[in-house]
């Protein structure tokens, strides 16, 4: 970095991420690291204030003084997935790697927006026009995505979940889809005289998962959970199926739908018995940001400057860069760690990368000044 530009701590930087890794945070439960956050940016005199989004839980924001509107809004989330050990999901540090629950996905990113807002707020220079948004509820429902947009304007977002640090202008849409088979309960001894939900479910799957593995827009699904009920030695009449569906950028969200309907209708004329009832749950539209655009202009010199590679992706999962799409907004997905290691017993990220992440806000913010 040039001496007359301001450049982050490093020091600083790890102690944050490490402290905010150690503040156990599921979604509906980010009250301590809310707080945590909240008089750790009071600390360097940063105009924070709270959005509440309900009864216990809020945002963060920071706009710049005396004003509500921003060029760019840093956004992160601050809730994480569920731990799978409660007794291991803390901060360690291993080769220049971190690891624990919300590493990658995306404590290293609200790490790395928080110093480069540190740095703005110390270094004698005026507040260039961005906002930070440090939201809740993302894992579960996008609530705090979905209050933030109510209430604040701005027309460009960086979002840091990890995409290994390449610049996402596109975003994949998002369907969860509900499917329900129903059967007959009878006597567990004897099940040639009901009928099993779990097997209808089954070959309903089948007929799904060939049509995914196929689909020309190139569809990407997950089964996400499968469920039967009742329990107890009966054979099943209710089983529940949960679906992830990720479509491309360009993809049609309305086909997709269509496609589906009609997709269990053949079955239930192909799979004897078939009783199925089909709801989409949630819905949102992928979207391509033109390279072309003024603000992914200057991204692209900060990158240069930084002697980053320039390879703009397409973010394949659903994050809060679709609600804030919907509501107008362009954001860019830029982040450290990769989206592989979110969610999983080992999740962690390159501390180095979380250092250039932090440079590149620092940088982008810088040059919107």
């Amino acid at each position: 970095m040039s001496k007359n530009r301001p450049d982050i701590d490093v020091h600083r930087l790890k102690r944050l991420l490490c402290s905010l890794i150690d503040i156990y945070s599921p979604s509906g439960k980010e009250q301590e690291i809310s707080d945590y956050v909240e008089h750790y940016l009071k600390g360097y005199g940063l105009p924070v204030k709270r959005q509440p989004v309900d009864d216990t839980r809020y945002n963060l924001v920071v706009f710049p003084k005396g004003e509500e509107e921003a060029e760019v809004c840093f956004v992160g989330h601050l809730d994480t997935v569920t731990a799978h050990d409660l007794e291991d999901f803390g901060s360690a540090e291993e080769n220049g790697t971190i690891y624990g629950l919300g590493s990658a996905d995306m404590k290293a990113g609200c790490a790395a927006m928080l110093e480069a807002f540190t740095v703005l707020a110390t270094c004698g220079k005026n507040m260039p026009p961005v906002a930070l948004a440090l939201v809740v509820g993302e894992e579960e429902d996008n609530s705090g995505a979905r209050e933030l947009v109510r209430e604040y304007s701005f027309p460009w977002a960086i979002i840091g979940e990890p995409t290994d640090l390449a610049p996402c202008l596109g975003h994949y849409g998002y369907m969860e889809v509900l499917l329900r088979t129903e059967g007959k309960r009878v006597h567990s001894s004897m099940p040639e005289l009901g009928l099993n939900a779990i097997e209808s479910m089954l070959k309903l799957l089948l007929h799904i998962t060939d049509y995914a593995s196929s689909a020309p827009q190139g569809l990407v699904y997950n089964i996400r959970e499968l469920s039967a009920f009742p329990g107890g030695f009966v054979v099943p009449d209710t089983c529940e199926a949960w679906l992830d569906l990720h479509l491309p950028p360009n993809s049609k969200v309305d086909v997709l739908r269509t496609e589906m309907e009609q997709l269990i209708k053949d079955a239930t004329s192909a799979i004897p018995n078939l009783n199925v009832r089909l709801k989409f749950e949630s819905t949102y539209a992928g979207y391509q940001i033109s390279p072309e655009r003024p603000l992914v202009g200057k991204l692209q010199k900060v990158f240069e400057r930084l002697s980053l590679p320039w390879q703009p992706q397409d973010f394949r999962s659903h994050s809060d860069g679709n609600v804030l799409w919907a509501e107008g907004v362009d954001p860019i997905i830029l982040g450290p760690g990769r989206l592989e290691q979110a969610h999983t017993p080992d999740e962690s990220v390159p501390f180095e990368q979380v250092v250039q992440a932090a440079r590149l806000y620092l940088n982008l913010a810088l040059s919107l000044d």
